[in-house]
């Protein structure tokens, strides 16, 4: 009975117990993944670069995700690019990033990562979709930037919070989703800016690379 009320908690989402760990499933094999709650961090010299295929399976990783990840490249290889998904992150963000990528146009987004070894780290994230020469959409590519720690605190890591909270509260998937993308219309419009507009200029003064 445990095995299936997970199987069906993954059909809708991602299974938490109250000690931190979360199941996950890989190639229809359940894993208890476990949150240690410890951030880490890369330099802020440091670009994290992946690539995937139309499906969001990985088809590049450079050193620097693989590092940070805790993963070798083999690993990640072919695998769904959620392998790095971390429970605490929005929904509603996530399905914002890949409306938008698979529209044609590029997004950027404060994402929280899982390592291999449960820990997590924040990045800042510019993602666009890969084209042919005929205009076809090939794949997505992202590059993954320190974030701004400040921006984070105050801004992003608060708000997440408010979304996850929003998304959990609700009787089904469906409805938490439906909440938790309201909450961010109502943020975005008491500020009169689209959601694009608003991420880029949380810190602007302070981030390098997108001028």
């Amino acid at each position: 009975m445990r095995i299936i009320t997970i199987a069906l908690w993954w059909c809708r989402g991602v299974w938490k117990n109250t000690d931190n760990s979360t199941f996950l499933i890989s190639n229809g094999v359940f894993m208890d993944v476990f949150i240690t709650g410890t951030e880490t961090f890369f330099n802020d010299d440091e670009i994290i670069v992946s690539k995937t295929n139309l499906k969001g399976r990985i088809t590049y990783a450079n050193r620097v995700f693989l590092d940070i990840a805790g993963y070798s490249e083999k690993e990640v290889l072919d695998q769904p690019h959620n392998l790095i998904r971390h429970p605490d992150m929005p929904r509603c963000i996530f399905k914002m990033l890949w409306d938008t990528v698979q529209e044609g146009s590029e997004i950027f987004a404060y994402v929280i990562n899982r390592c291999k070894n449960g820990d997590h780290y924040w990045v800042y994230a510019h993602v666009t979709p890969s084209f042919d020469n005929s205009g076809k959409i090939t794949g997505y590519h992202s590059n993954r930037r320190v974030p701004d720690r400040k921006v984070l605190d105050e801004a992003v890591i608060p708000l997440y919070k408010e979304l996850k909270a929003a998304e959990q509260n609700r009787d089904n998937r469906k409805q938490g989703l439906e909440a938790s993308q309201s909450m961010v219309s109502a943020f975005l419009a008491e500020r009169s800016m689209a959601y694009d507009e608003f991420v880029l200029t949380l810190g602007q003064e302070g981030r390098r690379g997108y001028r």
